[in-house]
């Protein structure tokens, strides 16, 4: 269980996180700021607090026990880089180069940037990938875990179902899905476009332990990843988030799926990160 002091450190961070997303694709011209901002408190909280991750401005020195992140959704990248940032693993000043020529702060992730475990965006890999490096580590008779972040409109792709398939049938409780739940993608609502309820159903008939939980509730996510840490079989914790979450005039609205705002737009969604 979360002190009231971590809670308070983590609501803090999570902030920092938000702005700084809104500065990065602002300053691009370029960008994803919906899905960045429904998952800030997931990724904040796993890598902050529930991760074997980070040693300041490196990977762990036992490069073998540490845990693993995959973010399938790669295009959220500019919340990734920011918690990076964060960790110690990039400078923060170097956070504006988002998207410019030569940076090592794509708009996915890649394997130039310090921290990045594989490089994704081409959307319904990521599953695959993380069950890959779980058996590896099975193989390896190491106990780290696999988090695998995904977005809902990604996981219509058929690639991500026969991901859900192997992982029971391999055993891999070190593998944890977690998917950002909040029902929009750039084409609109998932349940107009391919409906994904009840995922929760779903899941479980492939043999998968399911965790709801509401994904911007800090002790809530908490709780689940680690409860998830502890499981005999894959796990998938299903964050009902809102997409672009923070900033009223963004939330709910799949416009926001990967535009960059205007500087009137900006300076307003600054002044209520700011209130």
């Amino acid at each position: 269980m979360l002190k009231e002091s971590e809670i308070k450190e983590l609501e803090q961070l999570c902030l920092e996180n938000r702005r700084n997303v809104l500065s990065m694709v602002y300053t691009a011209k370029s960008g994803h700021i919906g899905g960045s901002l429904s998952a800030c408190e997931l990724m904040t909280v796993l890598f902050h607090k529930c991760m074997k991750n980070a040693v300041q401005g490196e990977l762990s020195e036992d490069y073998r026990t540490r845990d693993r992140f995959v973010l399938s959704k790669g295009h959220v990248s500019p919340v990734y880089y920011s918690i990076l940032a964060q960790l110690g693993f990039i400078p923060k000043e170097e956070l504006l180069s988002f998207r410019k020529l030569g940076t090592r702060l794509q708009g996915h992730p890649s394997l130039w940037c310090p921290g990045i475990e594989v490089a994704t965006g081409s959307l319904g890999q990521g599953l695959s990938m993380g069950c890959g490096i779980a058996i590896a580590l099975k193989l390896d008779k190491i106990s780290s875990h696999v988090f695998v972040m995904l977005g809902d409109g990604e996981i219509q792709e058929g690639n991500v179902w026969e991901a859900f398939m192997q992982a029971p049938h391999r055993h891999l409780d070190n593998l944890v899905a977690i998917i950002d739940r909040n029902r929009l993608q750039i084409d609109g609502s998932t349940e107009d476009i391919k409906p994904l309820d009840n995922l929760a159903d779903k899941l479980k008939a492939f043999n998968w332990e399911v965790i709801e939980i509401n994904g911007h509730n800090i002790p809530e996510i908490y709780d689940a990843i680690e409860r998830a840490k502890q499981a005999s079989k894959p796990v998938a914790i299903i964050a009902n988030t809102i997409k672009g979450k923070g900033v009223s005039f963004m939330e709910n609205n799949a416009g926001w799926h990967g535009k960059a705002p205007s500087k009137e737009d900006y300076e307003r969604a600054m002044a209520e990160l700011n209130d």
